[in-house]
């Protein structure tokens, strides 16, 4: 019987590697002795010592301890807790670089996912400045050596790293931070202990309107009972005149999840107004928004250059949301279909319909897989459909309905190269080819990229 060969390395051993590639999380790629190690924060082109901490069969996961000799890439992070929060991956690579790395994540995945070949992938779209552009921020909130912290919680933890700003937030939401972890402190609210679940104050969060620059702060409270509540939300709209909303979100429950499902306004508004193009939105403190609405316009725009509208088509929008895609498209094209299963978000579609005025767009409750072929028995026949699913992809009855409907075109819009290019090898058995794919920097020195591809129906 043949003996298994053991791995190469063994958990606290140092090796020194070279970096090759980029993992799907943003950490380093590097071969030792035929293994493959991944390594937090190593930039392709890096030499460098790193410290063995897992071992698996086909893998082992290393700590970077120094880099011998650095990528021509690396850049020095401006953020001084960048190792300890572990939100931005890829902060200490140059940003044309992970421009350039985003888009051979995207070929990788077509390639050798996806099984394709003769796909165009176009270079990532940038941003001219790609810090502070989140819209929203959620931070908990906790005490060390007596004093309110916030920021975030370090990879794989509940420990809070605590922080002064965030360099991807939007200014007004780090000033948010900071207030109310000064005014919490002066009032004496009783911070949160996930440990003990004792405590008020859990969580704050941060929307701001960019398109606008009306800025709402929500205190999420571990119960109804918010002392000081309104001397605080006063206060903080005399400190930051670009708020407009103060609202206490009250969630009782022992859960990973930040929003309850009860909201109060202490002063101000319920809701804040954005913009998607000339499309305006209003947000709530629960509202699903797009956290980049400079790139999602970019995004959008390309969705509809692939969508080929002239005016006369009937499209569909599966996983519509609160129907941003779906109100781009509509006054393109003849009609709109829009479909989503949280019926939630499907009433805040038909709101933004309204408030665009967009008669030319109907939603739709349900289950896609169910709702498409009841489409089809009513006689509607769409000439292009969108897929805009979560980061699983899409489910094979959804893509089966599709390719039953054939419309003319397929435009899937992605938050996932790998679901991505799984579902495209899907779509290629039903008799649809990838033309492009347009990577989209979304999310700046993080390692998520969003496409959009553009699927034709053969024959």
């Amino acid at each position: 019987m043949q003996e298994t060969q053991k791995p190469p390395v063994r958990p606290g051993q140092e090796i020194e590697v070279t970096v090759h590639g980029l993992g799907s999380s943003g950490e380093g790629v590097a071969r030792y002795e035929g293994l493959t190690v991944f390594i937090p924060g190593g930039a392709p082109g890096d030499r460098l010592s790193a410290r063995v901490q897992e071992v698996k069969r086909n893998y082992a996961r290393a700590a970077l301890v120094r880099v011998e000799e650095p990528s021509p890439d690396r850049v020095a992070p401006p953020c001084p807790v960048v190792g300890e929060c572990g939100g931005c991956q890829l902060q200490h690579i140059a940003y044309e670089a992970q421009l350039g790395l985003k888009r051979q994540q995207v070929v990788d995945a077509v390639e050798r996912l996806g099984r394709l070949s003769g796909v165009t992938v176009h270079p990532t779209l940038g941003m001219a400045d790609p810090w502070g552009y989140r819209n929203k921020a959620q931070f908990p909130v906790g005490r060390r050596s007596g004093r309110v912290i916030a920021g975030f919680f370090a990879p794989g933890s509940h420990r809070i790293v605590d922080i002064e700003r965030c360099a991807i937030q939007h200014p007004l939401a780090n000033r948010i931070m900071a207030e109310v972890k000064e005014l919490a402190g002066r009032f004496g609210v009783p911070i949160y202990d996930e440990r003990s679940h004792t405590g008020v104050l859990r969580h704050v969060l941060a929307r701001v309107g960019r398109g606008t620059g009306e800025a709402m702060a929500v205190l999420v409270t571990n119960g109804p009972h918010l002392p000081r509540g309104k001397d605080i939300a006063r206060e903080l709209m005399t400190r930051i005149p670009e708020l407009v909303s103060v609202v206490q979100n009250i969630n009782p429950a022992r859960t990973n999840v930040v929003l309850g499902r009860e909201s109060r306004v202490l002063a101000g508004r319920d809701a804040i107004t954005d913009y998607i193009g000339d499309l305006q939105f209003s947000i709530s403190p629960v509202s699903f928004f797009q956290v980049n609405p400079a790139q999602t316009e970019v995004l959008y725009d390309k969705a509809l250059e692939y969508a080929g509208l002239t005016g006369s088509e009937t499209v569909i929008d599966l996983y519509c949301g609160i129907g941003t895609i779906s109100l781009f498209l509509a006054r393109r094209c003849r009609e709109v279909v829009g479909i989503e299963w949280v019926e939630e978000a499907v009433a805040d579609a038909r709101e933004n319909a309204a408030r665009n005025g967009i008669g030319n767009v109907r939603f739709i409750a349900g289950d896609a897989a169910v709702e498409m072929p009841r489409l089809a028995a009513e006689g509607v026949r769409p000439d292009v459909i969108v897929l805009d699913p979560p980061r699983k992809g899409c489910d094979e009855p959804v893509l089966e309905a599709v390719a039953q409907m054939a419309p003319r075109r397929v435009v899937y819009v992605s938050c996932n190269p790998a679901s991505l290019a799984r579902d495209l090898g899907r779509l290629a058995g039903m008799g649809y080819r990838t033309v492009e794919v347009q990577p989209v920097d979304m999310f700046p020195h993080t390692a998520h990229v969003e496409c959009v591809a553009r699927v034709e129906r053969e024959g």
